[in-house]
């Protein structure tokens, strides 16, 4: 939106990623330059979700995967914890409605297994809810590593008793979270740090990075768009070499 309300536009990109994860970093930094507590970063975090969400489906982008809380985040005072599981709750409560209404089908990935009752109620509604929406479809990783992922993977191969020679990178992908997706093409991290943090860790074998110092509650419509511009005029390989 420019200054004078009018929606902004941008120039056409030659190719956008089908795939975009977003690292979304800085919510406790954002907050402590503001002399706030780390819980009003994150609530700005959540809050800057509809705009991203809504840039993704006015750029183009089909699939966007975003780091909620990891299975790391766990270790994170009790009260910061509780703060950020609320405010699950809280969006889940406000947003499905209007995200539905919007066409943006909601997936989860990670585990749902330390949740509360009510949280994983609240989740698998919106998931059903949304299910056969296909303007945009959104992952949201709550509770979600990538280690973690690939673990439980391995243990569903196993449980299913498929033999060693049967297992190929096919068979570990559709047993991950994300099966049926394409990988995503473009990791985005706000803040500037420099790290996957166990995120998406088999999806992004071919992913490109792009890193800005942009706090996470502060990266809207232009800095995404920014992203994107970055990612189109990057030469894709994957291993190979140019073609004469």
């Amino acid at each position: 939106m420019s200054n004078d309300g009018v929606p902004k536009t941008y120039p056409a990109l030659p190719h956008l990623p089908a795939h975009v994860g977003i690292i979304m970093d800085g919510n406790g930094r954002w907050a402590r330059q503001r002399g706030l507590p780390r819980l009003a970063g994150h609530r700005a975090g959540v809050e800057n979700l509809r705009r991203v969400l809504n840039a993704a489906v006015k750029f183009g982008v089909p699939i966007i995967t975003l780091y909620a809380f990891s299975t790391e985040n766990w270790r994170r005072p009790k009260e910061e914890v509780d703060g950020l599981l609320d405010l699950l709750r809280e969006a889940l409560d406000k947003e499905v409605d209007k995200l539905h209404h919007n066409g943006v089908q909601l997936r989860h990935i990670g585990d749902l297994t330390p949740l509360s009752d009510d949280l994983k109620a609240s989740i698998r509604h919106a998931v059903e809810l949304t299910k056969h929406n296909d303007r945009l479809i959104a992952n949201i990783a709550f509770n979600y590593g990538g280690r973690d992922e690939i673990v439980r993977a391995v243990r569903s191969i196993i449980t299913e008793g498929l033999p060693a020679e049967a297992i190929t990178d096919e068979v570990v992908a559709a047993h991950l979270d994300t099966a049926g997706l394409p990988d995503p093409d473009l990791i985005i991290r706000t803040s500037g740090e420099m790290r996957l943090s166990n995120f998406l860790l088999w999806q992004a074998a071919y992913a490109e990075f792009y890193v800005t110092p942009i706090l996470w509650p502060d990266f809207g419509e232009e800095a995404f768009y920014e992203a994107l511009r970055s990612f189109a005029g990057r030469k894709r390989r994957f291993g190979a070499l140019d073609e004469a």
